[in-house]
Formats: C-alpha cells, sequence, structure tokens
C-alpha cells in the first residue's frame, strides 16, 4: 500500500487540490520569495472565524539583532493572572510570520480561555543558525519578563511550537535549561523538526505527499544551517543530555517524515526521567490539521492537544 492510500480519506482532498494547483506541492517553486508568497497566497483564501470575546495586540522588543514583533492573544474572559502559552510557528526555519497561525491561535486561546503570546523569528537562508532560537529565546525570556502585564502567571507559563516552530520550542527549552533562565510549566514540540541528518526510515519513505517532503526538508536544514555543523541547539535530537525539561506533550502523523525522529525523542526524554505523553496518529501527513480542519481526525488532534494543555497547566484536574 502506498503513502497516498494511507492517508485519512477526509484529510486527502486538500492535498490533491494542492497537486492539481501545484505538481509536487510548495517545495517546486526553486525561489524562496516566490514560495512564501504562494503559502501567503494560500493562507488568504482561508475562512476566518468570528472571536468577539478576543483581544489582541502587537508588542515590540529588542531581540539579540533588532526589534521582534510578538503578537497576544488575550480573551476577555480570562483570569486577571491566568496561565500563560508562549507559541513558535513553523515554516521549515525558512518560511512562516505571525500570520501563520494566526487564526488557529486565536481558536486555541479562545478555547482554553488563557492569553497566548506568538514570537516571530528571523528566517533563513537569510539569516541562518543560530539567528531563530536565539530570536525565540530572546521573545520568551521577554514574555517572563513581562508575564503580568500579559495577562500571564509567570510560574505557569508552557511553550508550544509545530513543526520547525517544534525544534525551535525544543532548542529554546535547552538553552533555558542551560542558560539559567526561566522555568517552563510544560513543553508541547508538535511534530517537532529535529535532525538534520535525514537517516531515519519515515525520512526516507515520505517524498512525494507535497507537504514536507525529503528534498524540501534537505533543502531547508541546508539553507538553516548555512555551512555550520549541527549542535544540540539548532537539531535537538543531537542533544546528549535531555534531563531537566518540562513536562512534554509531542504527536506525530504516522505519515510524518519526522515521525520516527520523534519518535526516538519521545523515547529518550523517558529515558531521561521527562514525564511525557505521545500520540501517533494514524493517517495523518504533516500539518494535515492545518490543511484539512474540518476532517475528523483533525478535531481529535486538536481535542487531545487542548486536553493536554489543560492538564498540564492546572485548568482541569
Amino acid at each position: 500500500m502506498s503513502l497516498w492510500d494511507r492517508i485519512d480519506t477526509e484529510s486527502r482532498p486538500p492535498l490533491e487540490a494542492l497537486w492539481e494547483a501545484l505538481p509536487g506541492g510548495f517545495n517546486v517553486i526553486p525561489d524562496i520569495v516566490a514560495r512564501r508568497t504562494a503559502m501567503s497566497a494560500a493562507r488568504a483564501g482561508a475562512p476566518k472565524g468570528n472571536f468577539p470575546q478576543l483581544q489582541t495586540s502587537e508588542h515590540r522588543y529588542v531581540g539579540p539583532d533588532g526589534e521582534l514583533t510578538l503578537r497576544l492573544y488575550r480573551p476577555k474572559t480570562a483570569a486577571a493572572t491566568a496561565p500563560g502559552l508562549i507559541y513558535i510557528h513553523g515554516g521549515g526555519m525558512i518560511m512562516g510570520d505571525l500570520e501563520s497561525q494566526d487564526e488557529n491561535l486565536r481558536e486555541a486561546a479562545t478555547e482554553l480561555n488563557i492569553p497566548i503570546a506568538s514570537i516571530d523569528y528571523r528566517k533563513a537562508p537569510e539569516c541562518p543558525y543560530p539567528a531563530a532560537p536565539e530570536d525565540c529565546y530572546a521573545g520568551v525570556t521577554w514574555v517572563f519578563a513581562n508575564a503580568e502585564a500579559l495577562g500571564m502567571d509567570p510560574t505557569n507559563i508552557g511553550l508550544m511550537g509545530a513543526s520547525a516552530g517544534g525544534g525551535l520550542a525544543l532548542a529554546t527549552a535547552l538553552m533555558l535549561r542551560d542558560r539559567g533562565g526561566p522555568a517552563l510549566a510544560y513543553l508541547l514540540p508538535i511534530y517537532p523538526m529535529i535532525d538534520d541528518r535525514h537517516n531515519t526510515r519515515s525520512s526516507h519513505e515520505v517524498l512525494n505527499i507535497g507537504i514536507w517532503d525529503r528534498a524540501g526538508s534537505i533543502e531547508a536544514w541546508n539553507w538553516y544551517l548555512g555551512g555550520v555543523e549541527a549542535d544540540a541547539y539548532a537539531a535537538p535530537a543531537r542533544a546528549d543530555d535531555l534531563s531537566n525539561l518540562p513536562p512534554t506533550y509531542i504527536d506525530v502523523g504516522d505519515l510524518d517524515l519526522f515521525r520516527d525522529e520523534d519518535i526516538t525523542l519521545v523515547q529518550r526524554l523517558s529515558a531521561a526521567g521527562v514525564p511525557v505523553e505521545f500520540h501517533l496518529w494514524t493517517g495523518a501527513y504533516h500539518a494535515s490539521e492545518l490543511f484539512a480542519p474540518k476532517a475528523r481526525l483533525s478535531q481529535r488532534i486538536w481535542a487531545t492537544r487542548y486536553q493536554a494543555i489543560r492538564r498540564m497547566a492546572g485548568l482541569v484536574e
């Protein structure tokens, strides 16, 4: 059975539509600026929800090499000082911005009734490693320093990211641990991009789905590393020590290029004494819950993540 035949039935139409419009997916666009434009155009056509109980604001602060921007999603009904969540968007270290997950973060803040701070970072190839994790570290420490003004309890702030954002969330957690930074209450690296070596079985299987296939991933890692050797902050799968990280939730699809590197990460976290919850979603490809949000599988994925956040943040027993 081919990978395409294993995709969840309700999650296939968006991929089929992508292949009709752009055979091979977004990575066949060689110019990175044109590729970013195509991704933004595809996102612009998605339907928008209405979130009247949500206040949004943008905050600027000084990063390692210039000004950075953060977007805050704060429900009007949230407690004055509520559990907080920091989010890092994906995009393979080469694409994405504060708009990438804007709609999903509006929904998440409303669903969880907590403030969420979405941080941005510089992208490769213009700004290769270590620009992105250093920007994320600066953003996370700024949130902690200004937590009460943002409506967050500084003793109960989690960090979440997906794909490249998941890898950056892990890298930032390692940096916080190693540099004696503020303590995260919990960590959610979602199908994280963590290994530049591409030597797992799943990295050789996912060749032609059209969403983060092997060739595109290798290209992105090459741009991101810019010719330097990866270390633990660039590629957290290379970290020798995973101990003393916060309680962690991870999920990945069984048709995702990152499946096996993420499974290995879960095993290593558990062996290092980190409380970890893991879900492997049958029939899910990379970011399928974003491309096919109405699929019942996607709804199960989001519901499980929300429940994990509620539990780790102490919003439920």
